[in-house]
C-alpha cells in the first residue's frame, strides 16, 4: 500500500504536477487493492437485499394464509385483515441501518486508514495539494457508493413487490416509490461522506467506527418525542430521520404527529449533511499535520 500512489504516478514525467485524473487512478488503486473492500461491500450487499426480501416473503406467505371462509361459523368473529405497507417490506430498517454503518466504516477507512498506516506522508508528499487529494477521494468514494446504493436500492424494491405482485405489490410509478428507491440508493455515498469527515478528525479506525455508528445511529434515537420542539426538529435533521421520512409510502403518512419532517425539509437534510461532510474532511486535513 506505501507504494500505491508512486505506482499510480509513475508515467508523470518528472517534475510535472499530478493532474486529478491522476489522483482519481491513485485512489481508485487505493480503494480496490484491499480485499476486504470486495468482501465487505458484497456481502453487505447481499445482506441488506437478503433481509427485505425475505420480509417480503414472510408477509406474502402470511397472505396466502388469511384466507377465510365467506359466512364464519356463528359466533366466530371475523379476524382482520393483515395490514401491511409493500413499500416499506423493500426498505426494513435493520436492513438499511447496517448499510448505512457498512458505507461509513469504508468511507471511513478510506481517509484513516492512510493516517494509521502511515501512506498519508507518501501520499501528501508526492501531492501536496491536500484539498485536491480529499477531492479525489470524495469523488471516488461517493460514485463507488452511489453505484452500490442504486444497486442495492433497485434489486431490493424489485424483488420484494415482484414476491408481492398479487397482494398489492408496487411499480416505480405508484406514488412514492421512485422516492424511496432514490433516497436509499443516495444513502450509502451520503453515509460514507459521513464516516470520511468522521475519520479525518478522529484518525483513529475504532473511535472513527464508534463515532459514525453513535452520530448516524444512537443520536436519533435520542432525540425522539414530541413534548419538546427543539429536541424533535433535532432528531428531523439527522440523516436516518431524512431517510425514513423519504421511503414512508404517502398513504402512510397521513398522521405523523407534532412537527413533523416533510419531504423538502428530509432533502434538504440530505443535502446539507453531504456538503457539511466534505467541508470539514477538507478542512480538517488542510489545517492539521499528518
Amino acid at each position: 500500500m506505501t507504494a500505491v500512489l508512486d505506482n499510480a504516478l509513475a508515467r508523470l514525467p518528472v517534475g510535472a504536477p499530478a493532474r486529478f485524473r491522476h489522483l482519481l487512478a491513485a485512489e481508485w488503486i487505493k480503494l480496490w487493492s484491499l480485499r476486504s473492500t470486495y468482501w465487505v461491500l458484497g456481502a453487505g450487499a447481499l445482506t441488506v437485499i437478503g433481509i427485505n426480501v425475505n420480509s417480503a416473503a414472510s408477509n406474502a406467505d402470511r397472505l396466502a394464509h388469511q384466507q377465510l371462509p365467506s359466512e364464519p361459523p356463528p359466533g366466530v368473529p371475523t379476524r382482520p385483515e393483515l395490514l401491511f405497507d409493500p413499500l416499506h417490506t423493500a426498505f426494513v430498517d435493520p436492513a438499511w441501518q447496517l448499510l448505512m454503518v457498512i458505507t461509513a466504516t469504508v468511507g471511513g477507512i478510506a481517509v484513516f486508514g492512510e493516517y494509521t498506516s502511515g501512506l498519508i506522508r507518501t501520499t501528501f508528499t508526492a501531492v501536496p495539494d491536500r484539498q485536491a487529494v480529499i477531492a479525489a477521494k470524495v469523488t471516488v468514494v461517493s460514485a463507488v457508493m452511489l453505484t452500490l446504493g442504486t444497486l442495492v436500492s433497485g434489486t431490493a424494491f424489485g424483488v420484494t413487490q415482484m414476491l408481492l405482485r398479487e397482494y398489492g405489490g408496487l411499480s416505480l410509478g405508484d406514488p412514492g416509490a421512485l422516492r424511496a428507491v432514490t433516497a436509499a440508493a443516495l444513502l450509502a455515498p451520503l453515509c460514507a461522506l459521513v464516516g470520511m469527515a468522521v475519520g479525518a478528525v478522529i484518525r483513529h479506525a475504532a473511535g472513527s467506527i464508534v463515532a459514525v455508528i453513535a452520530l448516524l445511529l444512537l443520536v436519533p434515537a435520542l432525540f425522539q418525542g414530541e413534548r419538546c420542539r427543539w429536541v424533535k426538529e433535532i432528531g428531523n435533521a439527522m440523516p436516518l430521520s431524512a431517510w425514513e421520512r423519504l421511503v414512508m409510502n404517502p398513504e402512510r403518512a397521513r398522521d405523523l404527529g407534532k412537527y413533523p419532517l416533510t419531504i423538502t425539509e428530509a432533502w434538504i437534510v440530505y443535502g446539507a449533511w453531504a456538503t457539511a461532510a466534505v467541508a470539514i474532511a477538507m478542512l480538517v486535513v488542510r489545517r492539521r499535520d499528518v
